[in-house]
């Protein structure tokens, strides 16, 4: 076991993490470039919850230590930064949304944001949700086999788009836009030098023209509700421009675009993949399909779904539960120290990048049995109530946890139980879908399924 490369600056330390071993100058990154969820699950299984890694001259921690994460994201949270390398990546499609701004810019934006999701305002989202599953599911044909991940890229889309800006959007370019943008984050993110954005590789080009797409978007509808106005409006875009902080400042429509661009992409793109990972397990599991399927049936015979009737699915909703357990769309989260800490008896300085990531906790047998087992009857006993508290945190923990954690839950659980209702899902794969981790967890490959309508 090596003892970890050095944490610069570190000085009275009682020790420092253990850590793998790396190449002079580069360190640890061609290992994590080539298999980022392999590295970090290699970190725990051999070195332990706290482990030291250095990329290519930034040093770093693996975290997955209950206490420590606690520690980092929520009793000592104010020694820690979002502004990670990572996520200086996404400061040209983020701006300052919530995601990446900090200290009292993020305090007012969240503070603005906030009653566009309070329990009062769901409810005006659902028949849309509902609207939007069933109309989809009726296009579909009885035998139709296609790749779930699009069609449900498709699918939350227009979704986001009606509870969003209560419009219909063409999709046009958008998911293409999203495609390029995350490729270009992860070869920026793995590769050991930053280059500029002014080199004309087509690379840089295709992400900077997909910003180009998706800001073109947002600044239209902002311009046009401007123009139409929004009082009585019940869509998030309409919340947010009413919004007001107490001294009766709304956003600009710089906090506007920022925020719309990352509650459209962060949304869209995590409903997505929470319902192509389940399309991937259900078609594998096709008697837990069947037992969503006479849940809903029960609940709501012959009516759309209600969000009363959300939490009488507690099967639906263990599905999805279990799915992002499986597959968390964050599958890792960052933190930068900007002061010295303390975790585990290792004396930290400023200046760290910490990685948390849910894919290792999710996955850890001390917290699961059969942790790599779908199983969403764990959701359902008394097994639950054992789990530490961040032993689950699909929408990560502490004052920064996921503004639309409870918006995405609804959304998640009825989508896919207006889906299961109505028909069965097979997949029809011939290897395993290997997770491809970028700024989220992607199905590599798609996920290739059969749909049998139920009669």
């Amino acid at each position: 076991m090596s003892s970890g490369p050095a944490i610069a600056g570190a000085k009275g330390a009682l020790k420092r993490p253990p850590g793998p071993s790396g190449l002079p100058i580069l360190g640890n990154i061609l290992d994590f470039g080539r298999d980022q969820l392999g590295f970090f699950t290699r970190c725990q299984h051999e070195f332990g919850d706290i482990v030291a890694a250095n990329f290519a001259g930034w040093p770093a921690l693996a975290v997955t230590d209950m206490a420590a994460v606690e520690t980092i994201l929520v009793s000592e949270h104010q020694c820690f930064t979002k502004n990670t390398f990572v996520w200086r990546q996404t400061k040209a499609l983020f701006g300052d949304g919530l995601l990446t701004s900090e200290g009292e810019a993020w305090r007012r934006q969240r503070k603005l944001a906030a009653p566009a999701f309070a329990g009062a305002q769901l409810t005006s989202y659902v028949p849309s949700i509902v609207r939007i599953a069933e109309a989809t599911v009726a296009c579909w044909q009885d035998g139709d086999t296609f790749d779930a991940h699009p069609r449900m890229m498709a699918l939350s889309f227009d979704v986001a788009a009606r509870t969003l800006f209560d419009a219909d959007i063409e999709n046009a370019g958008i998911d293409r836009a999203l495609e390029d943008i995350l490729r270009e984050m992860e070869s920026r993110i793995t590769r050991p030098v930053l280059l500029p954005d002014w080199l004309p590789l087509p690379g840089h080009l295709r992400y900077l023209r997909g910003i180009r797409k998706i800001e073109g978007l947002i600044r239209g509808l902002i311009d046009t509700r401007r123009l139409s106005g929004f009082d009585g409006r019940r869509d998030v875009l309409s919340r947010l421009m009413a919004a007001r902080n107490t001294d009766d400042r709304g956003m600009s429509d710089d906090r506007l675009r920022d925020e719309v661009i990352t509650l459209l992409l962060a949304g869209h793109e995590t409903t997505a993949l929470v319902l192509s990972w389940a399309f991937y397990l259900l078609g594998q599991h096709p008697s837990v399909a069947d037992r969503v399927a006479d849940e809903v049936r029960a609940v709501a015979p012959n009516r759309p779904l209600e969000l009363a009737d959300v939490e009488l699915l507690s099967l639906t909703e263990a599905v999805v539960t279990e799915t992002m357990r499986l597959f968390p769309p964050a599958w890792v989260i960052g933190r930068e120290s900007v002061q010295p800490f303390r975790i585990g008896g290792y004396d930290i300085p400023a200046g760290v990048t910490i990685f948390i990531s849910p894919w290792v906790i999710h996955r850890d047998p001390r917290h699961y049995d059969h942790p790599e087992d779908f199983l969403p009857d764990r959701w359902l006993d008394h097994r639950r109530h054992r789990l530490p508290r961040f032993a689950y945190m699909p929408f990560g923990g502490g004052p920064r946890i996921c503004i639309g954690q409870r918006f995405a839950m609804i959304e998640a659980v009825l989508l896919l139980a207006t889906i299961l209702r109505q028909v069965h899902i097979d997949w029809i794969g011939n290897c395993p879908i290997v997770p491809q981790p970028t700024i989220t967890l992607r199905p590599r490959g798609g996920v290739p399924v059969r749909i049998t309508k139920r009669r």
